[in-house]
């Protein structure tokens, strides 16, 4: 899991991977937009109009590289972006993009900073 920073490289690409699929990203990106608090199952289908075998590999597939989290609320499961794999990739990225030249990244740092923490 991405958890370390910055994120080791297999972990990278096991992440960036899952991203390169327009559904997964789509997913991925309405739980960043609900937060911490995250969204249902029910409700990520039905923002992004997923079948639900769909979304479910969908979210197994973000949820194994690290990107997403589950949590049981009642009879509902929530799924949540998980803002501290997402800030090591983004740090591994911009590390090592910028070799070792900050002013490279340094228009990009203002947004990663406003990441909402864990």
């Amino acid at each position: 899991m991405l958890t370390a920073y910055p994120a080791p490289p297999t972990d990278a690409v096991a992440a960036l991977s899952a991203l390169a699929h327009p559904g997964r990203l789509e997913v991925f990106r309405r739980l960043v937009g609900a937060g911490p608090e995250g969204l249902a199952a029910g409700e990520i289908a039905r923002a992004t109009g997923s079948l639900p075998n769909t979304l479910s590999s969908n979210l197994a597939i973000l949820t194994a590289a690290g990107l997403t989290r589950s949590r049981r609320e009642g009879r509902s499961i929530l799924y949540s972006a998980d803002f501290g794999a997402m800030r090591g990739l983004l740090a591994y990225l911009m590390e090592d993009c910028c070799g070792g030249r900050p002013e490279i990244c340094a228009d990009i740092s203002p947004a990663c900073l406003a990441v909402p923490a864990p």
